[in-house]
Parts: C-alpha cells; structure tokens; sequence
C-alpha cells in the first residue's frame, strides 16, 4: 500500500488565516486583559488534532471510445454540433460517475482527423463525408471537458489504417491515399498504407506530433492494427508489398520477408516514442496489441500469432523500453481455457523486466452480449480482482482498459453498478510514469474563504503542477476529493461539517507534492 502523502510544514497556519490563527491571537489578548485586571489567565485555545489523511489510490481506469463507423460517439452522422456535444459531455459524466480516471479517444482511424489539420482530410464521423468541416473542434473540446471532470485524454491513432474498399471512390482529395496512391495498398477488405514504405511512417508520425504540439493530450494511444488480420481467407502474407521489399533487398538488406515486416513495425513503434517525447517529454506512449504474442506463451495458449501474423513483436517493445504502457487487449473470461485471462495476465507481468505500465483491455462489451461466449455479469470483477491481486508483483499490471465505452454507458449486466459498489467505491489516480520524471512538484498554497453553505478553496504556487487534488474530511471522518486542471485556482466545496482541507499539486508525470493542510 502507498505510504500516506506527507503534510508540508510550515503551512498550516498559512491556510487557516480566519480560523485557528485568528483564535489562537484572541486567545493571547483575552490573557493579556485578564491579567491587567487581576483576574486567572484564560487557558490557550488547544491545537486541532492533527488530520490522518488516507493513502491516495493509485490505479489506471480508462475507456476507449471508438469515433470510427460511430460506434461510440458521436452515435451516427449528421447530428448538429450541439448534439454531438452534449452526446460526448454524456460520455464524460459516465467515466467520472464510474469514477475512471481517463477516456481514450479515437481521434485518427483511417487517414482522416477529429480535429482541424493540414495533412488530413475531417472524419466523416460528424457529416457523413470525409473532408467536410464539422464547423467546430472536437479533440479540443474534448480535451477540456474531460480535463475538467479530472479525466486524463490520451490520444488514439490509427497510423497504416486507410479504410475499407467500400472507401475508395468517397476519399476526400486531401486524403493520403488520394494524394499519393504508391502508398496504399488493397488488403483483406480494406486499403492500408503500407508500413515498408518510409513515406508512410513518416506522415503517420507528422501528424501525431502535429497533435502533441498543439494539443494539451496526456498520452499517445495506438491499437493493434499494424498489418491485416486474418479475414476470408485472406492472410497479412499476402499483402502486397513486393514493391518495399524489393527495395530493401536492392538496398542489402537481408532480412526474410517476415523479419522484414516485424522491423518495419519494430521501427515504427521505436520512432514513434522518441518523437513524441522530443516533441514533449512528459506525454505518455501507450500501445494496445492483440492479447497473445504468441500461442504457447504461457504454456496452453492458443490462438492468433501476432508475431507471425501481423508481425506485432509487443514483447519486444515492451522489454525495450518503446512504451510507457501496454494495454494488451486480453479479451478472454478468467475460465477459458485455450486463452486464459489469468494465465495471460500473469504472463504479461513476467514479460514486464522494465517495468513500465502495464494496463490490460477489458472486452466490456461482452458482458451478457447474447452470444454463445458472452461474459457473466460478474466477469469484469472477477478480472480485476486479479489484477489486483497481481499489482504487488514486480511487472504487474496497476490498471485496466475498458472496450468500450457504450458498454460502460448502458452499463452492461450492471457491471459498473457492481464496480462503483466493490472496487472503484472511492476514486483513484493513475500510476505516476517516473521513468520520464520522479521529482515531486512543490505543495501548494492555500487559502480558504467561508461563503453560503461552504467554502472555496484557492490555489496556487506551483508553476509546473498539471492537477490539483484537494481532499476534505467531513464530520471527523468521511473523506471526499476532487481532481481538477491547475488551470482553475478556485474549487468550491459544499460541506456544513467540514472540519479539515488537505490540497497537493500534481505534476503531468503524476508525482504527487507534499499536503498543504487547513483547519476551521
């Protein structure tokens, strides 16, 4: 368990200028005044016991939130802006009332942008044709709003996606593939741009940085769309790179065409994490792979080989140091056999030599699904449980991935009824990334000004602090808290009982500050 946050010294009585001070000093003056007239001094007001404030929680709790074929938002084309807005705002409230900590939003799926940009076309998510502006900012939008609710926004790409046959003749003219059909390749049912090409790597990565220079996002997401899977009979071994290859081995490469495939991606993924921390440091890589590296490992495994099929090496960029966190989608029930939640689990954390986040997706949407291999309403809890059970060893996991996030809205078999009761029954702040930083910021000042049927609390001081976390104890014993942006610097709160305020800096690495402590 985490050790509780320390109490910075020397604050007290600065934060409490119209309480335990201002007594303190009439207590000093009524002495005075009663000694000049003879009578027994007044005894000292005594010093409020001291506050024992609980460990923070730290855990990872996040949800995708898919925009490609509006699965989860916004809920079809068309819609005006104000409905798209208010639907996501919805999305919002039911990660916050979940008490997650982070949505991550699908914000490039297949050439194409949920924001304003020079090198993509819009999605057509929002209109129904791609290229057409939505006539507002959804990303931004999104990022402040859920910056406000104290959820983290990570950013989700797609980087070889292109879309799907059906696609070809509706691509608008700024579309990659439009612009440079040499790129794109016919693949299994869909268009990919094909990752032997260097030109495709490297606008892939542009417009990510594009979005970590201009946007305030916490992290950067991929999933595990690399090279096609499997689909009709159609394998990634037939993909069409001849081309790539045939220059790679004109160039002296020597690499089996399949070695070749993996280390396109392996450089892709290397690539992807030095940039985005060039281009800022303390913004977080995530990579979400298919749950299997492969079969057999751990023993009893079976399924897709990732490695061989579409020549995802997850293992290896996890044991490089290529991600601040794995997201492996392990979306099997905890009694399967040929591929067991547990056993992957467990596999994973052993795996884990660097030990980097280590937070695995959930398949929430097959909570009582109707199908033949649908999860139990208890399914998920079970799951975490074992997470759980599993964070106190060395490599293991500290957090879960939920898909989807309609899942969590309709609150599938009232599994998150069941979660907000057991585990998530108080809120939690995501694991700090101390590899990229583990220098905590400074605490906080604090001052507090009684009004209405509560108080507000003022905040400041802290230059590089990303989020206040404010905790306060009710009655001598319920403690409550709230995360908000360090942008806002006056947090109200609405207790007739209050009888203790511990406020703490948060820096973007998660390093948490010392507590700055008030008392009435």
């Amino acid at each position: 368990m985490p050790s509780p946050p320390r109490l910075h010294p020397g604050r007290r009585r600065q934060g409490g200028t119209d309480g335990a001070w201002a007594r303190r000093c009439l207590a000093v003056l009524l002495t005075l005044l009663a000694s000049a007239c003879g009578d027994a001094p007044t005894a000292p007001v005594p010093e409020p016991e001291p506050l024992e404030v609980p460990a923070i929680a730290r855990e990872f709790r996040g949800m995708w939130v898919a925009t490609v074929a509006n699965i989860d938002w916004p809920s079809r084309s068309g819609l005006s802006v104000a409905q798209q807005q208010t639907e996501l705002l919805a999305l919002l409230e039911v990660a916050r009332e979940a008490r997650l900590n982070a949505v991550v939003l699908q914000v490039r799926a297949a050439g194409d942008a949920l924001f304003p940009s020079t090198l993509e076309p819009w999605s057509r998510s929002f209109t129904g044709t791609q290229g057409q502006d939505p006539g507002w900012d959804p990303l931004a939008f999104a990022i402040a709003e859920s910056h406000r609710r104290g959820l983290e926004l990570h950013a989700w790409f797609n980087p070889f996606r292109a879309g799907n046959l059906s696609d070809t003749l509706r691509l608008a003219a700024a579309h990659l593939g439009v612009r440079r059909p040499d790129l794109m390749r016919r693949s299994c049912g869909q268009l990919w741009f094909d990752p032997g090409e260097p030109e495709t790597q490297d606008h892939a990565l542009a417009v990510i940085t594009d979005v970590v220079r201009r946007y305030d996002v916490d992290a950067v997401h991929l999933d595990d769309y690399f090279y096609p899977y499997p689909s009709g009979g159609c394998t990634a071994a037939t993909f069409p790179d001849s081309a790539a290859y045939a220059r790679h081995l004109a160039a002296g490469g020597t690499l089996a065409r399949d070695a070749w495939r993996r280390d396109n991606i392996d450089r892709f993924i290397e690539r992807l994490y030095r940039d985005v921390h060039a281009a800022a440091p303390l913004v977080r890589v995530g990579v979400s792979p298919f749950g299997i590296w492969r079969p057999g490992n751990p023993a009893g495994i079976v399924g897709l080989d990732s490695y061989a099929t579409i020549y995802a090496d997850s293992r290896k960029w996890l044991q490089s140091g290529w991600v601040d966190y794995l997201a492996p989608q392990l979306y099997w029930s905890t009694s399967s056999t040929g591929q067991n939640f547990g056993s992957l689990l467990g596999w994973w954390a052993q795996q884990n030599t660097l030990r980097r986040h280590l937070w695995p997706g959930l398949a929430s949407y097959r909570v009582v699904d109707g199908t033949a291999s649908a999860f139990g309403a208890g399914e998920i809890g079970a799951q975490l449980d074992l997470v759980r059970a599993q964070s106190g060893t060395a490599g293991g996991a500290t957090g879960v991935l939920f898909y989807n996030a309609s899942s969590v809205r309709s609150d599938r078999g009232g599994f998150v009824t069941a979660l907000k009761a057991q585990q998530y029954a108080g809120v939690a702040l995501p694991p700090a990334t101390t590899w990229l930083d583990a220098a905590p910021p400074s605490a906080p000042t604090l001052q507090v000004v009684r009004g209405g049927s509560g108080v507000t609390a003022t905040l400041g001081g802290v230059p590089d602090a990303r989020w206040w976390l404010v905790r306060w104890r009710i009655g001598g014993a319920n403690w409550q808290s709230q995360l908000v942006p360090a942008s806002t610097t006056s947090v109200p709160i609405a207790a007739t009982a209050l009888d203790g305020i511990v406020a703490m800096a948060v820096d973007a690495a998660g390093n948490v500050s010392d507590g700055t402590v008030w008392r009435p």
